[in-house]
């Protein structure tokens, strides 16, 4: 048996290698060009690194390809990896230069919607906390992170991503401001939080300026998407309905709707007696979410597949009605979809959102809009894993700015590559990108006498770090001659 088995082991190794040999002749011809179409990308943008008569644009590239090469990508790591990164200029750069954020976001933004923008695109909105020690960097305090999944020392952003299909890219990006730190005048000086940033906005705010900056960049999407703490702001999913957006927001489960039409209004004067009436009311009886979906027989859920993943058939199940909201105010409640999902092997977790979509929109095309979600998730977590997202060495409010500005241009450029060879190699994905650069680039460590001079820098850093904090202590103990 062993014998007969063996022709068959030897040819299917050989069509393994032959296949192989074959995938590789695409993959070499992306790669041989890769180094050098960054610069021509980074061209584009220049103007955005330029502050009066200098620019950081240098600085900045050396800061983008770092993002690429080091594997904590921050900025010490970053000068011990690479030939001409300086701890330095790469701070200077980051926290002190003034050039324009909002330009390069602006410009980002376009050259994304040249790329995936459209009807079919959703532009998708979620917040992302970074975990950090101390009190000094800008925005920090005691709230909620979502990746530890509890109440933690963090830095909170909303960030904004245009995904289509199997395509995302993070397009924008602002830091949350607690109001801890609105009347504390000398931290908002220590970071420099710019005067027009020192009033008190909500993330939800921070979320409808992103939204309609998007448009002004000419951003071009068919929905935008949202989780519940965006979704369940009334005020703003009516003024999206106003402005013609249409939405899928997740909204939770205690919130009220109308099965009918309450068409309010203000109820006939009954009496002489005192005022006449002003408010308006209505008869109809409102339920909650979760009243609504108690009623629902089990046979109301339909099955969706989605799309198709790494481990087969994306798979939920949902349910869908019109219904309306009315906020107790407005002169009519507004008709909209309730959306209704649940994970097949996790049917007691339900997910609630409310859409304004047209009323003929399909079961499966709510769903799609509402899974849109999951795109800026996946840009979340190839961020931080693969472009230093979270690692960055900054404490002031143009630091982090500056740093999420540089992540989401290396984005723009690795989604630009990724549709410009998704026919030859159809499976390339951003981390192989980020690998191919990485092992593209120069090490500074070569040979035993550069990595000897690394260590000694490190030596160096830390004690001057140790000089540092006795100074802090008792000035006393570096000169004992003093006394």
């Amino acid at each position: 048996m062993w014998v007969s088995i063996m022709p068959c082991v030897l040819f299917f190794t050989e069509c393994e290698r032959w296949r192989l040999r074959e995938n590789c002749v695409p993959i070499a011809s992306l790669i041989a060009g890769l180094l050098d179409r960054l610069p021509q990308h980074l061209k584009a943008f220049s103007s955005f690194f330029r502050v009066g008569t200098r620019s950081v644009a240098s600085a900045a590239e050396t800061y983008l390809l770092g993002l690429f090469a080091s594997p904590k990508s921050n900025m010490l790591s970053m000068s011990e990896r690479m030939l001409e990164a300086d701890h330095q200029v790469l701070h200077h750069m980051l926290s002190d230069s003034k050039w324009d954020f909002d330009g390069l976001v602006s410009e980002t933004s376009r050259q994304v919607n040249t790329l995936i923008g459209g009807m079919k695109a959703a532009l998708i909105i979620d917040e992302s906390a970074f975990a950090k020690k101390g009190e000094a960097s800008a925005g920090v305090a005691r709230q909620w992170n979502g990746r530890l999944g509890k109440v933690e020392n963090s830095q909170v952003g909303v960030f904004a991503a245009l995904a289509k299909e199997t395509a995302v890219s993070l397009i924008d990006a602002r830091l949350y401001l607690p109001e801890c730190w609105l009347n504390d005048t000398a931290r908002l000086d220590a970071v420099e939080v710019p005067t027009s940033a020192r009033v008190p906005q909500s993330k939800v705010e921070l979320a409808r300026e992103m939204i309609f900056g998007a448009r002004r960049h000419g951003v071009r999407f068919g929905h935008v998407a949202f989780d519940a703490v965006y979704g369940s702001a009334g005020w703003l999913l009516r003024e999206l309905d106003d402005e013609g957006i249409t939405f899928m927001g997740e909204a939770r489960c205690d919130q009220h709707l109308f099965l009918q039409d309450p068409t309010p209004s203000v109820p006939h004067r009954t009496s002489t007696m005192g005022r006449p009436p002003s408010l308006l009311r209505t008869e109809v009886r409102a339920i909650t979410v979760s009243e609504w979906l108690k009623a629902q027989p089990a046979s109301a859920w339909r099955r969706i597949v989605l799309r198709g993943g790494e481990k087969g058939l994306i798979t939920i199940e949902a349910l869908s009605a019109c219904v309306w909201l009315w906020d107790g105010q407005e002169d009519h409640a507004r008709r909209w979809h309730l959306f209704m999902r649940r994970e097949i092997d996790r049917p007691d977790t339900v997910k609630f959102a409310f859409s304004n979509a047209k009323a003929d929109t399909s079961l499966h095309q709510l769903a799609s809009m509402q899974a849109a979600r999951f795109w800026i998730e996946h840009a979340f977590r190839e961020a931080k894993d693969c472009l230093g997202m979270a690692q960055y060495q900054v404490r002031k409010w143009n630091g982090w700015h500056h740093h999420m500005a540089l992540v989401m241009l290396a984005m723009n450029f690795l989604l630009k590559e990724q549709l410009a060879h998704r026919v030859a190699v159809k499976d390339l994905t951003l981390s192989d990108l980020v690998f191919a650069i990485d092992a593209l680039l120069p090490h500074r460590a070569h040979d035993p006498d550069s990595v000897a001079e690394l260590i000694a820098e490190r030596h160096q850093r830390r004690q001057s770090a140790r000089e540092s904090a006795y100074r802090k202590q008792n000035p006393a103990l570096l000169n004992p001659s003093a006394e």
